[in-house]
């Protein structure tokens, strides 16, 4: 916002987002709205001038416009998505922290006890698809009363994926993968719950059968303690209209 003030805007602009994340999660894309009032005789910023200019007064900051796009003034960044899409990024492989590489420090959870069962944990995960009451795996929060604990998941899925620079490591034995969910929205910490839970179940901790468990018991107090992924290795992907 106090980058687009040196628009001068005779109105200040607000920035409507279209999903919060917590402290130490990364957005690779996320998506706002906003309204720019000109003086009187000014004509209307096109798109590129805008990324040109915002991105000029960002410089300092660990954040960059991608692109730009004019919409019609009933367009609403949060309520217009049509879904959301997070993936998470676990590092196998390593017996103790300092064999994390220092390109991923902070950007990836490498949990420990070696590799985790990924059939396992995929057999876990097609429970979570669909529609549920997902109570047990929402944190508490001041808008825990006022918000729906139904979601629906489209989308559960556990890949492997490439780090980066990897091909300067891969002869250590690290492999990274990517668990990628969904939703037209989520509930708050909601991924992160679920994939702790996860993997749990790549650890032998939990069964499969475990995570439907969780489901019906429709209670944040029966989530395994402690079993919360760490913020670090979460990014949201993309916000789709």
């Amino acid at each position: 916002q106090k980058a687009a003030q040196n628009l001068k805007p005779i109105v200040p602009i607000k920035f409507r987002i279209s999903s919060r994340t917590d402290t130490g999660v990364h957005a690779l894309c996320n998506s706002a709205h906003v309204d720019i009032q000109r003086a009187p005789g000014k004509p209307a910023f096109n798109e590129k001038q805008l990324v040109y200019s915002l991105n000029y007064h960002l410089k300092p900051e660990p954040i960059r416009i991608l692109n730009v796009y004019r919409v019609t003034s009933s367009f609403h960044a949060r309520h217009s998505a049509l879904s959301r899409t997070y993936i998470y990024r676990l590092l196998m492989g390593c017996a103790h922290f300092s064999e994390i590489p220092v390109f991923e420090r902070d950007l990836c959870w490498a949990p420990g006890g070696g590799y985790l069962n990924v059939p396992a944990m995929r057999d876990a995960a097609q429970f979570l698809l669909g529609t549920h009451d997902f109570s047990t795996f929402r944190s508490l929060n001041s808008e825990t009363a006022f918000r729906s604990p139904v979601r629906t998941i489209l989308q559960a899925d556990i890949q492997p994926s490439s780090g980066f620079l990897s091909h300067h490591y891969e002869h250590r034995g690290l492999e990274f993968w990517e668990l990628k969910f969904r939703s037209r929205s989520f509930l708050y910490r909601q991924v992160r719950r679920m994939v702790g839970a996860l993997v749990a179940v790549g650890q032998g901790r939990l069964a499969p059968h475990h995570i439907k468990e969780l489901l019906e018991m429709k209670d944040a107090r029966a989530f395994p303690p402690n079993a919360m992924a760490p913020p670090s290795g979460l990014f949201l992907k993309s916000v789709e209209y």
